[in-house]
């Protein structure tokens, strides 16, 4: 991501500035407002893996404890419909491992080479 990029996003985030363009991302209604629970519960998966983590420290994802979305998924995926020992359902891991997938993928959109999806594929193998 070039430094200029990054410093946009940062200051704006990824939304775009055109009214129009803006209009056709129905955040409250296409999302919020459909799965109300459900982001909750993703939200909840935030704040205990945080205190899991780092129990001292305000709530943000520290990625590089963060790194194999794609494998921590299908783990968890394995046990949807169960609880997992910390109390917290496993498809609700299932979705927030889904949400930093898709979070880096776009990220790294522009950037992203087939080394990356290699990388992906072969990592803990």
């Amino acid at each position: 991501m070039s430094d200029s990029r990054k410093a946009y996003e940062e200051e704006f985030g990824n939304l775009p500035t055109n009214s129009e363009e803006r209009k056709r991302i129905p955040i409250y209604t296409g999302l919020i407002k459909y799965f109300p629970d459900a982001i909750a519960e993703v939200a909840r998966v935030s704040l205990i893996g945080n205190q899991q983590h780092h129990p001292d420290e305000p709530l943000h994802w520290d990625r590089e404890k963060s790194t194999d979305e794609l494998d921590a998924l299908a783990r968890h995926l394995v046990e949807a419909g169960k609880i997992d020992t910390d109390g917290v359902r496993h498809s609700a891991k299932v979705a927030w491992r889904a949400m930093a997938n898709l979070q880096k993928e776009l990220e790294n959109s522009n950037e992203r080479d087939e080394q990356w999806y290699i990388d992906q594929y072969n990592r803990n193998r």
